[in-house]
C-alpha cells in the first residue's frame, strides 16, 4: 500500500532516491548497472523523467552516472532525498535480517 501511495503522489526524485537506496541495500554495491530506460520501466515513468531526476540527484552530489552505470557518491544525501517510507522499509528489513 505504501508503494502505491508513493507512486501516485510521490516526487520522482524522492522515488528514484528510494529505489537506488533499496537496490544498494540488496546488492551490497554502490555501483549499479542500470540504464535510465530500465529505471523508467521499473518506476512507471518516462525515460526523460528519470533523466531529469537523476540529473537533480547528480547536481546535489548524491550520484554519478554514465550510460548504464550509476554510482552512489553520498548515501546520506540520497537518504535525505528519499521519501519517508524508505526509512520505515529499511528499518523493517533490518529487523528481519538481524
Amino acid at each position: 500500500i505504501t508503494e502505491s501511495v508513493v507512486i501516485d503522489t510521490g516526487d520522482v526524485e524522492a522515488r528514484l532516491a528510494r529505489w537506488i537506496l533499496m537496490t544498494e541495500d540488496r546488492s551490497g554495491s554502490s555501483k549499479l548497472h542500470l540504464t535510465q530506460e530500465q529505471l523508467s520501466d521499473m518506476m512507471g515513468v518516462q525515460r526523460t523523467t528519470v533523466t531529469a531526476a537523476a540529473q537533480a540527484l547528480h547536481d546535489e552530489g548524491a550520484i554519478d552516472y554514465t550510460r548504464g552505470v550509476m554510482v552512489i557518491t553520498s548515501r546520506a544525501r540520497l537518504e535525505r532525498r528519499a521519501c519517508e517510507c524508505y526509512a520505515a522499509a529499511h528499518s523493517a528489513r533490518q529487523m528481519i535480517v538481524d
